[in-house]
């Protein structure tokens, strides 16, 4: 693959104020700055309101031996609109918190909203999810495991969450991503990596 250059970096941008707009469950700021340009100048000063998202983990629950993926169901208030239902169908999921490793969560929220642990982690990728206006980061695996008396329902209580599981055939639920049905981008780009590895996944 050629090479792609690195043009700038964060030494090319002057942060000149910064302040909080709004704090409880999210954090918006304003931010006053200016960066270095492609023709090699300056930006006139310009503000950014800035949604403060963090760091995530969302893994794909994958069974190798009845090749199928255990998804969770769940309210999103983001989805309030979705012209299906806003109950998603995603991956198990969860914030980095102050000195926690990516596989830490990993491990955490798989016990926490399925109830079982993986025997192995599969890094996929790790990408910003809209970085236009919002730090959000998300690191993306794939766990292996066994499914068989995996399902029901789970969720914190204090944190209000009703997540149901929900197992499908890897083939099913790529029909659903390709009927729309999985309509967001985590599990969207967690499954396309499935089909793109599915051979060697399931092979003994």
């Amino acid at each position: 693959m050629t090479k792609i250059p690195t043009t700038f970096d964060t030494s090319d941008i002057v942060i000149e104020d910064r302040s909080v707009l709004f704090k409880r469950f999210f954090a918006i700021e304003q931010i006053r700055l200016k960066h270095r340009t492609f023709a090699g100048n300056w930006t006139n000063s310009f503000e950014r309101e800035l949604f403060e998202r963090g760091e995530a983990v969302c893994v794909l629950l994958f069974d190798p031996q009845r090749d199928c993926v255990v998804l969770t169901e769940q309210f999103r208030i983001g989805a309030l609109t979705d012209e299906r239902s806003p109950w998603l169908l995603e991956l198990v999921a969860g914030m980095v918190e102050e000195g926690e490793s990516y596989e830490d969560v990993a491990a955490r929220e798989t016990d926490e909203e399925a109830g079982c642990s993986f025997s192995k982690l599969h890094s996929i990728c790790r990408y910003w999810v809209s970085p236009g206006g919002s730090s959000e980061r998300v690191q993306l695996y794939c766990g292996i495991i066994d499914s068989k008396d995996v399902g029901g329902i789970h969720g914190l209580a204090e944190e209000n969450e009703d997540i149901r599981l929900t197992t499908l055939s890897f083939a099913d639920a790529w029909a659903a991503v390709e009927a729309g049905i999985i309509n967001n981008a985590a599990t969207i780009i967690a499954l396309q990596w499935l089909k793109i590895h599915h051979e060697d996944m399931i092979r003994p």
